[in-house]
């Protein structure tokens, strides 16, 4: 692999993008973004404060493939959206779907920001929705409740929705637990008031993500509950993550947060 092709890429659409046109670059896995780290934390998030407002890479938006993907191991899995979360200046989203991955798209490509799509992979051929035809956007910033309830809250993006929807099903069926499912959509800038919100209702708060345990974005959510909502939580806030090891390949059903840890993480926090 010419890893050398993604910093030119990722230049080549900073400097597009600076000249005033609409740059939307394309980064194969989002294990290979890593060449081109640099340009896109140092160079592209930063132009218009380093120049004082005098140049901008406003119009830039990176789709970039990521998470488990079946077959993927070390290289073809991971999910680094957390590395771009710590830099100003950024948009990153994660759709759970089609019909949500137009509408962020499209708003990313009009956001004045430089944005990163990271698309779920797997949800390429496992996802079906009528996508509707017609121009939309989809809110920077927003989460999306997509399950009310009153005992637990359940918190991921992207394939993780999915998995969490299911775990919701089963807490009910099975232990008469009723979890608010959200999809957080967007991890920079993060739904603060929606996230805290649900979290004093329930007082109970799982958080649920592939990517590793140690400063995955999980820790940040986390943190921030603690912080304003510390009175009303029942429970310390839990977190169902991939393991602090590089992405297995023939171990990858036990390295993600299935159902079954996530349900397990439900009746743990319940019954705290």
């Amino acid at each position: 692999m010419n890893w050398h092709i993604y910093i030119y890429t990722v230049c080549f659409a900073i400097g597009v993008a600076n000249a005033g046109a609409t740059a939307i670059a394309e980064i194969q896995f989002a294990d290979y973004i890593f060449p081109s780290f640099d340009q896109i934390v140092n160079e592209a998030a930063k132009y218009r404060y380093r120049s004082g407002g005098l140049f901008d890479c406003g119009s830039l938006t990176f789709r970039v493939p990521c998470g488990a993907v079946g077959h993927g191991a070390l290289y073809h899995s991971q999910s680094p959206e957390a590395y771009f979360a710590h830099t100003p200046g950024l948009r990153v989203v994660v759709p759970r779907g089609p019909i949500k991955a137009k509408g962020l798209l499209l708003a990313c490509i009009r956001d004045p920001n430089p944005c990163i799509v990271f698309e779920p992979k797997t949800l390429y051929r496992a996802a079906v929705e009528e996508v509707p035809t017609e121009y939309y956007t989809s809110e920077l910033g927003q989460a999306d409740i997509l399950r009310n309830g009153k005992d637990v809250t359940l918190i991921g993006w992207g394939t993780q929705v999915h998995v969490l929807l299911e775990v919701a099903e089963l807490a009910k069926e099975r232990h008469n637990i009723d979890c608010e499912v959200i999809d957080l959509v967007s991890v920079l800038p993060w739904d603060t008031n929606t996230i805290c919100n649900s979290a004093r209702k329930t007082g109970r708060v799982v958080i649920a993500h592939e990517a590793p345990f140690t400063q995955g974005f999980g820790s940040e959510i986390a943190a921030y509950i603690q912080d304003k909502c510390f009175l009303n939580l029942e429970a310390p806030v839990k977190r169902v993550t991939g393991w602090d090891t590089p992405f297995p390949h023939v171990f990858e059903p036990f390295y993600l947060p299935d159902k079954l840890r996530c349900l397990v993480a439900v009746k743990d926090i319940v019954n705290y």
